[in-house]
Order: structure tokens, then C-alpha cells, then sequence
């Protein structure tokens, strides 16, 4: 997602999706604008959110538009002021705020669903190498002492692994701590948007994640559409805009194979089906929607639909990662225990 402007710091999709709703209802129910926020700054207990609002109702009672108010307050992104610029200049700011209010609300869906994924088999990782460094520090050298009083030595790859775990017990507290530096670094990037913009560029090259990532684009793609298109923009403007908005590098160059299609002449319909942003039936649902006058809620729809394939993705995903992980834990336990066992075993039958 695009920086915000000023110094402020970015408001998470979530709580822009609430300031849109908020902003929706405030319009419909026919309070002007200014008492609106005045009313939501009285209503917030926070700190940073009255600072917000209070710059907004400053900018406000100056005369200033409502775009401008946002953009004043430094912690909206781009997308979202672009899109309240040309609600308020089209008069449809409250249908507008809504769809924005939506459009996030995917994106918090998107988020959550990208953390889940990558969340869970860290944990796992973590546990499988807590539980063989466990085993390398203190249930090796135990054996160690059982084979020095049976007269007996441990085979090679147990002397290995028995190597490995005294220098990882020698130095276990370094190591810690820069286990610890190392999430705590981790945690702090997280919370910066350039950082999760290079997780994303990385996961939609990644052989693993790259058709997930691509159909997350695709639902960002076909939802941004929706949004444009429903607020009163034309084709050109809407793909303009989303191509800004868009970060995965593949989708952007078809994007701009679908701007250059459009103009050589096409269709937009035909456009998206040659440059490929869709196909199959998702294709002719654009076709129909384009003939019928009802892309808006063509591309709502694919958007809703990418958005079960992509939850459904990652379910599987993480169906099969888990038992592949316990498998691998097993499998690497089971290796350290046997080339422990089988050498004492044939002690034990020597000394019977």
C-alpha cells in the first residue's frame, strides 16, 4: 500500500475502514461534515485519533475541501485521498466513502489471511527447533555418559551431532539473544510499509506462494475497479489508478499491456482478456459486465470470488504444512535417537 502523506503516522486499513463508515453515515444522515467530525473527535479517546480529527476540523472551518483535510492530516494513504478528491468533486463523497470503507475492509482481510500464513509455520518452525535443540543439549550428553561407562563410543554422526550441541550449549546465551535481536527486528519492520512491500514483491516471485500472491493481485486488481468505476471514473482513469495502487510487478505489466490495448482501439473487455488479467470465465463475466453496463458490480464480484479462492488457498496450504513439518521433526528426532540407540543396543546385547 502506498505511503501517506505529511509526517503522520499511517493509519492500519482497519481504522481507515472505520473513518470511511463513520464519514458515510455522518453524510447520509444529513449532519453537515464539520459537526460530523467535531462529534467523532468528541467521541475518541485516544490521543493520536482526536489529534487526527482535529486537524481535519481545523482544515475544515479554514474552508479547505475534505481531500485536502485528509491529506492535512498526514495518515491517509494516496489511494484513499485520490478517491475522496473525486467524490466530493463528483458529489457522490458518500458513496464513495463507502466503497472505501469496503475496499479496506478487504484489505484487512488480505493482511490477517498473508500473517496467518506466515505466522503459523514459524511457530512451527520455532517448536521443531526447540525440541531437537532440547534433545541435542540435554538428552545426548546423557548417552555421552552411558556409552563412556559401558566402555563403548558413540557412532560418527552422533559424535556430530554431540559436537554441535556442546558449542550450541557453550554459546546457548549469544545465540538466544540474537534469536531474540533478530524477532524483535523482525517485529519492529513489520509495522514499516516498505518492509511488508518487499515481503509481498518476494512472495509473488517464490515458486511456493507465487499463484497465491497472484490471485490476492488479482482480487486487489478486480476490487480497485469496482471502486473506481462505481465512483464515476472512466476506464482510462480507472486503470491509471489502480496501476498506481498495484504492487505486485506482474500484474502491473499487464496492467499497462491492458492501457496499451485500450489505446490501439479495443474494447476494455477485450483488452483484459489479451493482456491476460483474467481469463476463462472470469473473462466473459467482464465481457457481459461491459456490454450490460455492470462493471462495478462484475468486478465486486470477482473480487469476492478471488477472495474465497485465496482463504481457500491458504487453508490448504496450511493443511499440508502442518503435517509436513511434524513429519520432518520426526524424522530428524527419529534419526538423532536411532544412531544413539542402535550403538547401545549392541552394547547391552555384548555385555548380556
Amino acid at each position: 500500500m502506498e505511503q501517506a502523506k505529511g509526517n503522520g503516522k499511517a493509519l492500519s486499513p482497519n481504522e481507515i475502514s472505520t473513518f470511511c463508515a463513520q464519514i458515510a453515515m455522518i453524510l447520509r444522515s444529513g449532519i453537515p461534515l464539520q459537526e460530523g467530525v467535531s462529534i467523532l473527535m468528541e467521541d475518541t479517546a485516544a490521543s493520536e485519533g482526536k489529534a487526527v480529527y482535529e486537524t481535519i476540523l481545523n482544515q475544515l472551518e479554514l474552508g479547505a475541501p475534505f481531500y485536502t483535510a485528509l491529506e492535512s492530516a498526514g495518515c491517509f494513504p494516496d489511494y484513499a485521498l485520490h478517491m475522496a478528491e473525486i467524490g466530493e468533486r463528483a458529489g457522490r463523497l458518500d458513496q464513495v466513502m463507502d466503497s472505501l470503507c469496503t475496499y479496506y475492509e478487504r484489505e484487512e482481510t488480505i493482511g490477517k489471511n498473508i500473517r496467518s500464513a506466515v505466522t503459523y509455520p514459524l511457530i512451527m518452525i520455532a517448536m521443531m527447533v526447540l525440541v531437537i535443540g532440547v534433545l541435542i543439549v540435554k538428552v545426548l550428553p546423557v548417552f555421552q555418559q552411558v556409552f563412556t561407562q559401558l566402555g563403548g563410543e558413540m557412532s560418527g554422526f552422533s559424535k556430530g551431532v554431540m559436537s554441535f550441541g556442546s558449542v550450541v550449549g557453550r554459546y546457548s546465551t549469544v545465540i538466544v539473544a540474537l534469536l531474540a535481536l533478530v524477532g524483535v527486528g523482525f517485529f519492529l519492520a513489520w509495522n514499516l510499509p516498505g518492509f511488508r512491500a518487499k515481503l509481498e514483491q518476494f512472495g509473488s516471485r517464490f515458486f511456493l506462494t507465487r499463484n497465491l500472491y497472484s490471485k490476492i493481485a488479482s482480487g486487489r486488481f478486480a476490487s480497485a475497479m469496482a471502486l473506481t468505476i462505481s465512483s464515476g471514473l472512466d476506464m482510462d482513469e480507472s486503470l491509471e489508478m489502480v496501476y498506481k495502487l498495484v504492487d505486485n510487478a506482474y500484474l502491473r505489466q499487464k496492467i499497462q499491456t491492458c492501457q496499451k490495448f485500450v489505446a490501439e482501439g479495443a474494447s476494455f473487455s477485450d483488452a483484459l482478456l489479451k493482456s491476460e488479467i483474467f481469463s476463462g470465465i472470469y473473462a466473459r463475466m467482464v465481457a457481459v459486465g461491459f456490454k450490460t453496463g455492470t462493471m462495478d458490480s462484475v468486478m465486486q464480484k470477482l473480487a469476492d470470488r478471488y477472495e474465497e479462492e485465496t482463504d481457500a488457498q491458504i487453508g490448504g496450504m496450511i493443511s499440508i504444512l502442518e503435517p509436513t513439518l511434524v513429519a520432518i521433526l520426526s524424522i530428524v528426532v527419529g534419526m538423532i535417537l536411532l544412531s544413539v540407540m542402535l550403538p547401545l543396543m549392541g552394547i547391552m546385547s555384548t555385555i548380556g
